[in-house]
């Protein structure tokens, strides 16, 4: 089961990238905040290490994308 979360995941985290290189920052944030919650939410219901780990990894990662995708807003802006 989480491993098929984590594979769901892994496609909204694609589609995010995919948002930020059409330099789409509304959606790719939206995205973001979406995927955000439900690695929120792995993390409360998740007891096994290996899935911690790998929330871990997620939640680095929307970190940069999220940096991403405030530098595309100060792009639109200058």
């Amino acid at each position: 089961m989480q491993k098929d979360k984590f594979n769901i995941i892994k496609n909204k985290v694609q589609e995010i990238i995919n948002f930020i290189a059409e330099k789409n920052s509304r959606k790719a944030n939206n995205r973001l905040v979406e995927v955000s919650e439900e690695l929120d939410e792995l993390l409360d219901f998740s007891d096994d290490d290996e899935d911690l780990m790998e929330v871990s990894r997620y939640q680095v990662l929307l970190n940069q994308l999220h940096q991403k995708i405030a530098g595309l807003d100060g792009q639109a802006t200058s």
